[in-house]
């Protein structure tokens, strides 16, 4: 199935404790359906010290199950649904299906 959800795709978080806070997808886990967004779902991690790495409390971005996110329309920045368009040129691109816009550039 084609992906609705990119990496770099301005997305708004539809339900959970982050409700309605916007970000861009940093990263796509397909094979776990989630997405790490930026600024978005903020948890704490105690880490070890190391020689590589300083220890103590850290707080990261933690992974979102992409049933929780919409893209967000390119015209108003609401949540939209995506379709799949072909264009003249035989391009295929997403559109939202809130404005028609299309997506992909």
């Amino acid at each position: 199935m084609a992906a609705k959800i990119k990496k770099g795709d301005k997305v708004v978080v539809l339900a959970g404790r982050d409700k309605g806070q916007a970000g861009e997808v940093l990263r796509v886990l397909p094979e776990e359906g989630r997405a790490i967004v930026r600024g978005v779902n903020i948890v704490k991690r105690h880490t070890r010290q190391s020689a590589t790495s300083e220890g103590g409390i850290i707080s990261k971005e933690a992974p979102l199950h992409l049933s929780n996110l919409a893209v967000a329309d390119p015209k108003d920045g609401k949540p939209t649904r995506v379709g799949f368009r072909i264009l003249e040129d035989g391009r295929k691109v997403r559109f939202a299906k809130r404005s028609g816009d299309v997506i992909d550039v």
